[in-house]
């Protein structure tokens, strides 16, 4: 039985994504063989990320508003504060909103290139029994308050995801809007992050 310190990170740990309690566990005596400067240097930065990165208001995705350029663009004054790079860009189509599950999905369809609308992070997948944990109120509150003519669900292709997106699907339909999902290609129970940019880019043209 491990004392109760190191028991207490391990169950810490074992909260993380794809982190079970014997990878948790080797995170704790990892940490415990880490050098006094190393683990400084470890405790400030995880401060620093707490400290400095911010959720978008809009998108909510992560960011740095020390590192933003420019004035923000505040397009209600419910929106206050800085927006991310990404909200805040004037060359990006803000009449396309592309719905992914979390920040990884974004960054994957960013690497294509392709794509110049704006995102919405839903932070999560529902399952057949319930629909806690996703942002589906401010998703509508967005929808409602923004003039978009095209909304791209672009949700892992999983059992959960596509469940989330025939959810989204109805949910969204009575406001009168284009709705596509992703073309063929991506593969089915894979996810977006782990997707090459070519099959992206190609599911991203083909999307109906």
């Amino acid at each position: 039985m491990h004392p109760q310190s190191i028991q207490k990170l391990i169950d810490l740990f074992s909260k993380f994504p794809t982190v079970g309690p014997r990878i948790a566990t080797r995170f704790v005596f990892y940490l415990i063989k880490m050098p006094g400067n190393k683990f400084e240097e470890l405790m400030n930065s995880l401060k620093k990320l707490k400290q400095m990165i911010k959720l978008c208001p809009s998108c909510f995705n992560p960011f740095d508003p020390s590192a933003n350029s420019g004035q923000a663009l505040q397009s209600t004054s419910e929106q206050k504060g800085t927006l991310c790079p990404i909200c805040q860009n004037n060359s990006r189509d803000k009449n396309i909103l592309c719905i992914v599950e979390k920040e990884t999905d974004l960054e994957a369809i960013e690497k294509t290139k392709l794509y110049k609308g704006i995102y919405f992070i839903l932070g999560g997948t529902i399952n057949l029994k319930k629909e806690k944990g996703i942002r589906i109120k401010e998703l509508k509150e967005k929808i409602t308050r923004e003039n978009f003519k095209e909304i791209i669900i672009a949700i892992n292709p999983t059992l959960e995801g596509e469940s989330t997106s025939l959810f989204l699907q109805r949910e969204l339909k009575p406001f009168g809007i284009k709705i596509t999902k992703l073309g063929r290609g991506l593969p089915i129970g894979g996810e977006l992050e782990y997707a090459d940019e070519e099959t992206l880019s190609s599911a991203l043209e083909g999307r109906r």
